[in-house]
């Protein structure tokens, strides 16, 4: 007994712990999910945690939900951290859905059905708000959320008396409101599939992507302005709208859908309604061209007949639709200049590309993955070897 506890005693002298800036600078490399377990280990640990996201700040996540076809309960998860550059599988409790899971503006998800309308805005999207459904029956509509509103626009059957009919539902009273109807020249184009959306404040903005014709909607007011040109370029032929920190922004593709030269973010300055072009608009980056030609596919001669972008926070994804394997990220930092790279599809690697998969980003902090782990999520940190730094 003495022995043993000499060894213990010997082994515990020659074992330096770690701590301080040598414990903070391993932190600041670690996983965000592995730093939830990390802080409760001890007084000191939770100190070096708080100053290791410090060194390497919290950033924000693109979420990407895969729904089987035939079964809409049946949901997988996975995120990116690019803090980590690193893939995360999520292990939740199935959703209950009972129609196609859909995503607007980066980060809100939503189901519509004849029966049911469902809707989720917590970064982790495991809370699920089910509703009844608008009065008038849409297939494809604009969806938007606007602080406690939900607003749900165009996109209506062809038996539905008007077909750009706009609802909002108030979460706080479970009320649906009917609302100024759209503008009457997007009757054509009135469905998501031809329609991007993003948020600022009380507004929602919907722009046509393939001319750039642009549309506010004054949430509180309930009514419609504009129209606003937000085709920053004629090489422009495909312009997709978001929201990058508290501006709206355009990232628009160059050339055609068999020729593309090129995609670039402009962001928009002040107010809207006095012109367009170089009046309201201003280059934020241009993707690098190597970065381009992985959106074409992996020999480089794939079509891009529109691209998909998800913000959130600093961040822009931008995806080819038709070739889903690979992902391009730009990082817009505050103080000037851009920072992109390529990233591997991990949910397209597993098997997803026959699935229905949806893009979202989420401002994910410890304390939501504090309270998954408490709910029964698990996480697993996939190899981070899916980037190129450029």
């Amino acid at each position: 007994m003495a022995k043993e506890k000499k060894l213990q005693e010997h082994q515990q002298e020659n074992e330096a712990p770690i701590y301080g800036d040598i414990l903070e600078a391993v932190l600041s490399h670690v996983p965000l999910v592995h730093l939830v377990p990390a802080r409760h280990v001890s007084k000191a640990w939770e100190r070096a945690v708080s100053t290791s996201l410090q060194i390497n700040p919290i950033k924000p996540w693109l979420t990407v939900h895969v729904q089987s076809p035939r079964a809409y309960h049946v949901t997988t998860s996975h995120a990116y951290d690019p803090r980590s550059r690193a893939w995360v599988r999520i292990h939740a409790p199935p959703i209950n859905l009972s129609s196609a899971i859909r995503s607007s503006h980066s980060t809100l998800l939503y189901a519509i059905s004849p029966g049911r309308f469902s809707f989720s805005v917590d970064t982790l999207h495991h809370d699920w708000h089910h509703v009844h459904p608008p009065r008038v029956w849409r297939i494809d509509p604009v969806v938007a959320s606007v602080g406690s509103k939900i607003v749900v626009a165009g996109g209506v059957c062809d038996f539905e008396d008007d077909p750009l009919a706009v609802e909002m539902y108030d979460a706080d009273s479970g009320a649906w409101i009917r609302c100024q109807s759209m503008p009457a020249i997007l009757k054509d184009s009135s469905a998501s599939t031809w329609l991007s959306v993003a948020v600022t404040g009380d507004m929602v903005f919907v722009t046509e992507k393939n001319s750039g014709v642009t549309y506010s909607f004054d949430c509180g007011a309930g009514i419609w302005h504009g129209p606003y040109h937000l085709r920053p370029d004629d090489g422009v032929f495909c312009c997709v709208i978001g929201k990058l920190r508290n501006c709206l922004i355009v990232a628009g593709t160059i050339g055609d859908a068999e020729n593309v030269k090129g995609v670039k973010l402009w962001k928009v300055n002040g107010e809207l309604g006095f012109g367009s072009g170089e009046h309201w608009c201003e280059e934020l980056a241009a993707m690098p061209e190597e970065m381009v030609e992985k959106l074409k596919g992996e020999d480089g001669c794939g079509a891009v007949a529109s691209v998909t972008v998800t913000t959130v926070g600093d961040f822009v994804y931008v995806g080819n639709p038709s070739e889903p394997e690979e992902m391009v990220v730009c990082e817009v930092r505050e103080n000037g200049g851009c920072e992109w790279w390529s990233l591997r599809n991990a949910v397209v690697e597993e098997g997803g590309r026959m699935q229905r998969v949806v893009v979202c980003g989420s401002n994910v902090g410890l304390e939501d993955l504090q309270r998954a782990v408490s709910e029964n999520c698990g996480f697993v940190v996939k190899e981070t070897r899916e980037w190129i730094e450029t």
